[in-house]
């Protein structure tokens, strides 16, 4: 199969038989053999309804129904599971992103053997102040600390080579990074294109303000991770030892100086009225602590396991319905 079009919604009745049309005009007038998967994130309307009607008519058509709203990045998981296409294609259902780019990002990844190619809409229709302004700022902070000089991390129309996807592990608000989590996958080859972005044509965003401040603490948990989450002991056990010898050594000097100053037959307070005591003592119990912290997280990583973040209620024309 040449094409695997990922399609996560919540709430888009209005537009998937519009979106549908669209996609399947593209594939066939390019002559690729494609599915489309469209991932119901939990959808309160219409919208499972339509994707099952859509399914009768078109055997390219596959579904997956969440029981409830997990998010993007899980519903983006759950269809990188079970995608089969050469190439697989990210794109949102509320028509603001163009079918028409499909053609060009396909043969992007095939012909110019990218790994990745993430979209960028130059041109925006959004509101100024609501996405725009936010958006520069933390593209800006996520190119400073990636490593990646993509101008639109978050742009929904993004193409992958299947490698890429079978690889990469999409949780929590992570569908954000992607490009960040191929490259540290080992996926170098990571482009961009800019692409078109089109007016909303129904309903209303279903993304707030918030989404930027948890996209730039997802931006902190990415890096950490990707410096640290396989050696936690590295950071913890590091800084704790540290720690640890600033409180012991301060405690030694602290019990030195009180012995010195007995023995000249100078006058002492006793240890225990001395501020820099409590201190050093609490040096060493916050440095015994970041030890442990480094040591379990070496026991969790070793016992951890993959564990579904996300229910499944319906499928649709998949090898395992």
């Amino acid at each position: 199969m040449d094409i695997s079009i990922v399609v996560p919604l919540l709430n888009e009745e209005e537009s998937l038989q519009e979106l549908h049309d669209w996609i399947a005009k593209v594939m066939q007038s390019n002559r690729f053999s494609y599915e489309i998967l469209f991932i119901d994130d939990g959808s309160d309307d219409s919208s499972w309804a339509i994707i099952e009607a859509l399914s009768k008519s078109n055997k390219s058509v596959k579904g997956i129904r969440f029981q409830r709203n997990y998010g993007k990045s899980q519903a983006l998981n759950a269809a990188f599971k079970e995608v089969s296409g050469d190439v697989v294609i990210t794109m949102d259902a509320d028509l603001q992103d163009s079918p028409d780019e499909i053609p060009d990002l396909f043969n992007m990844i095939k012909d110019e053997d990218f790994d990745l190619i993430s979209g960028w809409k130059k041109k925006r229709y959004d509101s100024k102040i609501r996405k725009n302004l936010p958006s520069k700022l933390f593209n800006a902070a996520a190119r400073k600390t990636s490593g990646l000089s993509l101008h639109d991390f978050n742009c929904g129309l993004k193409a992958y080579k299947k490698d890429v996807v079978k690889n990469v592990d999409v949780y929590g608000e992570m569908h954000r990074y992607i490009p960040v989590l191929a490259k540290n996958a080992g996926f170098q080859k990571i482009g961009e294109k800019v692409v078109i972005h089109q007016a909303r044509k129904y309903g209303t965003t279903k993304f707030g303000m918030d989404r930027f401040i948890n996209g730039f603490l997802d931006l902190i948990t990415i890096n950490f991770l990707t410096k640290f989450g396989k050696r936690p002991m590295h950071l913890f056990g590091l800084l704790g030892t540290m720690v640890f010898i600033i409180g012991f050594l301060s405690s030694i000097i602290i019990g030195v100086s009180k012995i010195i100053k007995l023995y000249q037959q100078k006058p002492a307070i006793l240890i225990t009225d001395n501020p820099w005591f409590f201190i050093a003592l609490t040096c060493m119990v916050l440095g015994s602590q970041l030890f442990l912290a480094g040591f379990l997280g070496e026991l969790i990583l070793r016992s951890k396991r993959k564990q579904k973040r996300y229910s499944v209620s319906d499928k649709l024309n998949l090898s395992n319905d």
